[in-house]
């Protein structure tokens, strides 16, 4: 039966009783190819949870150290990981663990190319995926790479040349790539061709004194980070196609003659190289650009503490940067036109996938991400910038890739006290992001033989089953999958297209490369980008980026801007001055056809880069007079109708209600975000309180109108109809009530759906009454021993005894309690169990009631008996304390090459004079009297 929903303002036509979830399958080639499959409903139109794909699970980072590894372990930690609920791994062979080294095993040697085989197809057995990083640590590079492809800086060296005299400097003919002699009145003579073999040049100005450039490379000197056995050496050039081809010819002699088991993907990390020339720069320069690079060294080199006064007298702000401009869109345009796509083909040839982090490239990253099947973008530390993040989101949007990927939990704290807490939360901003595809960054293979805590990889969150808290991260990866599972199904339902303006951050005299790291402060948030963007996201505004490159794709149709990934009701250009002429003839263009173009508080001025300056100019101010403005209205904009379609000029705010652009109200609520998806049958949103301290407990207006909501518990799995109301525009309201940190998914539907049980918000409807009485504590499981049991009456962190074990112990204790139920606890009840440190368990009369991770730890009680109930609680601990007590006593435990454990400010790991970290249930656990809100 056809149905129909207007989701943020656009009809959506399906057929009823189908979800979508999709996953990646094997074709008869071996590459993966993307399938749909449906999601089980119990009862017909009603949204559950789906049947989870491996890929909807979490996956994590498995560092291989030395790789040192061995069948038996292998299989050993892949069965722990599937237990746990991850869903697949991700190889990263790197530095091994001392002591160790007759295991090690040399990087793509027939050994390693036989262990792949076996985890992989161990990993197949388990129903779990696999991924592989193309080469060692990071980035691309090993001993494969020559100093001629190695990641290159330019040598520049200028001499003066008087009239009359010749260059006396020797020049070497094999390694100069350019020698130009440049007068003070502007003229240059190319001198290249005259070096003669024996490094002498053949030339002598005929007046004045001019400078001469010579230009050659050498390697940055930068290696491998962090490279394994087999895997040392310089780091690849990205500016250099020839090194990409040369550089996988090394995995050709791999794969050509491997008949194991296959990875999923091929893997490239976030861009860290040191490089700004390539040995056939000039050459790709004139290429794309139109003019030689060698008439304008003075400029390209102006501000380096290399090049002389000379420079500054000819060369004004405006032309270096524009001069720069152009060289920073050549390397862009060699990454993502060649480098990149060379990798990419040369996996898909071989049944990979690709999986790429673009950031902290100088390029253009919306083209980066966009050259791989699965983009990834990180959160690094302390900085969660989620509008950086999304930057790989939206190219995966744009270009029609429904997985996005993400490094997730780098550096989240400190080693060993990172709670399962602090992942969810990272988890959130993740999926608010856009991401839908998350590896924990994540979990260090280590023989069972190594001990405890056995072996780490410095920058890691210790996902892995040595750490106390695994006991409880099923929970964590069952939430982590829910919210997968509906994160890849459908597609993404944003309305505006916001164009990155990258030239004029380009458009800039000073440096050469300009890379932007994941940190995202110059270059994102001081930049109109940044701010626009913010203004979107905090107005409630659901965007993707745009790109010069991917803007070319767009169709207008119907009064939409169609691309290959989606539709979207307009664009909007941030403030801005440089403007490709080929990107203001598109945008016209759309208008011109239907489309809606937002130029936000300015038309551009100006065009970018050096090559026919005055002709594009003048093909850019013709552009210019086809937008016939009208006077500005009240709200500051101006308008021009162009053929069928709008040109708007003024505050965005403004121009967006203009249009009827809708945005999400419940971003006016503080720390309440949200992330929709489109979905046949209607359409989903993600939404999470991520204030730390307000509650949200209100009616909620959505963008989206629909005539059923079904509430979805991604924590824990409980799913009920939702109270509708419909506002005074016959929009959306849906009653929520969240506590900080607490998420939600909201499923809607067009049409009304099958009787289904209510989801019921509950509401205090007295106080809340402490269970006293005596604590039974018995510890279950842990090291480095179990502390003997106990009874207590006051709760307090175990480290509290006084008993040493208990101080230096990682695990968990089974806390206890007999108890009647107070008068007023009748019916059902809020079972608060305080402050918990730092996972717990819960089980009341036998039954079941979930295991708690994160703040409120409280759980909804059924009716209690009068007399006699049993409360069981199973409290785990980080292992903090453990590692304070093995550093306290010297056990010597960080025995790895390379830069070993280190701590969040990359000095030597110490944890011996940390304070010990509270433990256990430290209550108070009390019961409240709960009813069902208003809103149920």
């Amino acid at each position: 039966m056809l149905k129909s929903l207007w989701i943020s303002g656009r009809l959506l036509l399906f057929t009823s009783g189908s979800l979508c979830a999709a996953e990646r399958s094997l074709d008869s080639a071996g590459l993966p190819q993307l399938i749909e499959n449906k999601a089980h409903e119990s009862t017909p139109g009603v949204a559950v949870w789906s049947n989870p794909t491996a890929q909807a699970r979490p996956w994590t980072y498995w560092w291989w150290m030395g790789s040192a590894v061995d069948r038996t372990n292998l299989t050993r930690e892949l069965e722990r990981y599937r237990d746990a609920g991850l869903g697949g791994v991700h190889i990263i062979p790197i530095y091994g663990a001392k002591g160790w080294e007759d295991k090690y095993i040399s990087y793509l040697s027939p050994k390693w190319m036989e262990m792949l085989n076996h985890t992989v197809t161990e990993a197949r057995r388990l129903g779990m995926g696999l991924d592989m990083t193309t080469g060692t640590g990071w980035c691309f590079g090993g001993p494969q790479v020559t100093d001629a492809e190695a990641n290159a800086l330019a040598v520049v060296k200028t001499f003066d040349v008087a009239a009359g005299t010749r260059l006396s400097q020797r020049i070497d003919p094999k390694r100069t790539q350019a020698l130009v002699a440049f007068s003070t009145d502007g003229k240059c003579m190319d001198l290249t061709d005259r070096i003669t073999s024996e490094g002498t040049v053949d030339w002598s100005p005929g007046s004045g004194t001019w400078q001469v450039y010579a230009v050659s490379q050498r390697p940055s000197g930068q290696k491998v980070k962090r490279a394994a056995p087999g895997g040392q050496g310089h780091m690849l050039n990205l500016f250099y196609p020839e090194a990409m081809r040369h550089y996988l010819r090394w995995f050709d002699d791999a794969f050509d003659h491997y008949t194991g088991a296959k990875p999923r993907a091929m893997y490239q990390d976030s861009y860290e190289y040191r490089s700004d020339w390539a040995p056939d720069f000039f050459a790709s320069f004139a290429k794309r650009r139109g003019y030689r690079l060698q008439t304008e060294l003075p400029h390209l080199f102006s501000d380096s503490s290399r090049i002389t006064h000379y420079a500054s007298r000819i060369a004004d702000a405006d032309h270096i940067a524009r001069v720069k401009s152009d060289y920073r869109e050549t390397i862009s345009d060699i990454m993502a036109e060649e480098s990149l796509p060379l990798w990419v083909k040369w996996c898909h040839a071989h049944g990979f996938l690709t999986r790429n982090q673009a950031h902290g490239s100088p390029g253009n990253w919306l083209d980066l991400y966009a050259v791989a099947d699965i983009p990834e973008t990180e959160m690094f530390y302390r900085d969660r910038n989620k509008l950086v993040s999304k930057f790989a989101s939206a190219a995966a949007h744009v270009t029609d890739k429904n997985l996005v990927a993400a490094e997730t939990g780098t550096w989240l704290k400190e080693h060993f006290t990172e709670t399962l807490a602090d992942m969810k939360y990272l988890l959130d901003d993740m999926f608010l992001a856009g991401v839908n595809h998350v590896f924990y960054h994540g979990a260090c293979y280590s023989p069972d033989e190594a001990g405890w805590p056995g072996w780490h990889f410095y920058a890691s969150y210790e996902m892995n089953p040595r750490n106390s808290i695994w006991r409880d991260a099923a929970a964590l990866n069952a939430y982590a999958t829910r919210c997968q599972s509906v994160l890849q199904s459908g597609q993404p339902d944003n309305d505006v297209l916001l164009y990155w303006p990258i030239h004029d951050f380009w458009h800039n005299p000073t440096g050469l490369v300009l890379p932007m790291t994941v940190h995202g402060r110059e270059w994102f948030e001081a930049e109109p980008i940044g701010k626009t963007a913010e203004l979107l996201w905090n107005r409630g505004y659901a965007f993707d980026y745009v790109s010069d490159r991917q803007l070319q794709t767009a169709k207008a149709a119907k009064g939409e801007i169609k691309m290959p990934g989606g539709q979207y009701r307009v664009i909007v250009v941030p403030p801005s001055q440089h403007l490709l002429v080929e990107t203001l003839a598109k945008l016209l263009a759309l208008a011109e056809t239907g489309a809606t173009v937002i130029f936000e508080k300015q038309l551009p001025t100006d065009v970018p880069g050096w090559d026919r300056l005055e002709q594009r100019r003048a093909e850019f101010k013709n552009l210019l007079a086809r937008i016939k403005l009208e006077p500005a209205t009240n709200e500051n904009l101006q308008e021009a109708e162009v053929a069928q379609g709008r040109v708007l000029v003024g505050a965005l705010a403004s121009a967006l209600a203009a249009v009827g652009v809708p945005r999400e109200p419940m971003f006016d609520q503080p720390g309440l975000m949200c992330i929709r998806r489109a979905c046949e049958g209607g359409g989903y949103y993600f939404v999470a309180n991520r204030s730390e301290q307000k509650e949200v407990k209100a009616w909620v207006q959505l963008a989206a109108r629909a005539q059923s909501i079904v509430v979805m518990d991604p924590l824990g799995g409980r799913t009920g109809a939702g109270a509708l109301r419909k506002d005074a525009q016959g929009g959306t309201e849906v009653y929520l009530c969240l506590q900080p940190g607490e998420s939600v998914i909201l499923r809607c539907f067009a049409g009304r759906q099958p009787e289904t049980p209510k989801w019921v918000w509950w509401e205090a409807s007295g106080q809340p009454v402490e269970l006293a009485g005596t604590w039974h504590v018995k510890f279950i499981q842990g090291g480095p021993e179990l502390p003997a049991p106990l009874e207590t009456q006051p709760l307090a962190s175990w480290t509290d005894l006084g008993d040493t074990n208990a101080q230096r112990f990682a695990g968990t204790a089974l806390y206890s309690l007999s108890f009647d139920a107070p008068p007023q606890c009748v019916g059902h009840c809020w079972l608060d169990l305080g402050k918990v440190c730092q996972s717990a368990r819960v089980r009341l009369n036998g039954r079941d009631l979930g295991t708690i991770i994160a703040s409120p730890f409280r759980v909804v009680a059924p009716a209690l008996r009068s007399k006699g109930n049993h409360l069981e609680v199973e409290v785990t601990n980080v292992p903090a304390n453990r590692i304070r007590d093995l550093d306290r006593r010297g056990v010597e435990w960080k025995y790895f090459y390379d830069v070993n454990i280190v701590n969040l400010d990359y000095k030597p790991f110490d944890a011996s004079n940390w304070p010990l970290t509270d433990s256990g249930l430290l209550g108070p656990v009390t019961l409240t009297p709960i009813v069902a809100a208003p809103g149920s």
